[in-house]
């Protein structure tokens, strides 16, 4: 086997070098044959390109490709298009992985292929979240960690000749979200088997909440609805309704759990910045979610709303 991961990455220097380091320190095992690192740069302006070239003597495995700044599902499909693997891990680039990582996706692929006598499968990996730059990988599994999400890019192996025939990403999902998950819905149709690979663990930083993050989740919030609909006018099906929580159900409970939007980012300010400067940034976070899925649920139904305004003056014009 071998094995062709994929990375996309935009201006996430310092802890792509943490996933790098760590994707070089594989171990070896009999089921791999060979493996390479797929670094696609989306336009970053942070020095990554500059720093890659000038380290490049770390990293054996690397292969750096770029493009202007497009979106990672343009940044995928051109990883996909200049592998030489004949199996593709998607993972992105905040994210650390363990010595084992790629030996376990290799394991579970192989029984599954052997089991089934095809390779109509992938394996999905662990994801655990941390914002603990220095050890990532000491963070323990939680429980907001599990995941139901039956195809996500931050952790997943597959035959590269069973992605393409799936179409690869669509590349309409240029802001932020649901590419993978859309794709996911074509794998789905395709009849292919999701298969858990626990042990191959992957630990997702990002950085601890702060109050000029806001603007910036809400932006990604924004985005997210946007793309949502994308996603939903694809698979106009009540599962991917559900999904993108378009939705009376999604409706009701975030404005209820806001109290009608009283809890929103301005009015939670201060007990946030309280929980932060305690230490707690995660909980923080957890709060924050409760108006940031008001945002997106409310402007998936405006955005709904325009929609179909204009489609009914087009018909009258």
């Amino acid at each position: 086997m071998f094995i062709s991961v994929v990375i996309p990455t935009y201006n996430r220097l310092p802890i792509l070098k943490k996933c790098l380091y760590a994707l070089e320190h594989q171990r070896s095992h009999a089921e791999i044959e060979n493996y390479e690192i797929i670094v696609v740069d989306d336009g970053s302006s942070d020095g990554t390109q500059e720093w890659l070239r000038s380290c490049s003597e770390n990293f054996p495995h690397l292969r750096l490709f770029q493009q202007e700044h497009s979106g990672p599902a343009q940044g995928r499909n051109r990883g996909v298009d200049q592998a030489s693997g004949d199996v593709i891990v998607f993972i992105d680039s905040d994210l650390v992985v363990t010595s084992s990582f790629l030996e376990f996706h290799a394991l579970a692929l192989k029984q599954s292929w052997k089991l089934n006598g095809n390779r109509n499968c992938f394996t999905y990996g662990s994801v655990i979240n941390t914002s603990n730059f220095q050890s990532p990988t000491s963070e323990p599994y939680k429980l907001n960690d599990l995941s139901w999400a039956y195809f996500a890019t931050g952790n997943v192996a597959i035959c590269k000749k069973l992605l393409i025939r799936s179409g690869l990403f669509d590349t309409t999902f240029s802001l932020y979200g649901w590419e993978d998950l859309e794709l996911g819905e074509r794998l789905r149709k395709m009849g292919v088997k999701l298969v858990r690979c626990p042990k191959a663990v992957g630990y997702h930083w990002h950085p601890p909440l702060s109050l000029e993050q806001i603007p910036g989740l809400i932006r990604v919030e924004l985005e997210r609805a946007k793309m949502g609909l994308i996603f939903y006018r694809k698979h106009p099906t009540f599962r991917v309704r559900f999904i993108i929580q378009f939705t009376w159900l999604h409706f009701c409970l975030w404005e209820l759990l806001t109290l009608f939007g009283l809890i929103n980012e301005r009015s939670l300010r201060p007990l946030l910045a309280f929980l932060i400067r305690r230490g707690r940034p995660g909980l923080a976070m957890e709060l924050l979610r409760l108006p940031l899925n008001r945002i997106c649920v409310r402007q998936i139904f405006r955005e709904a709303s325009l929609l179909r305004m204009r489609r009914v003056d087009n018909l009258i014009n």
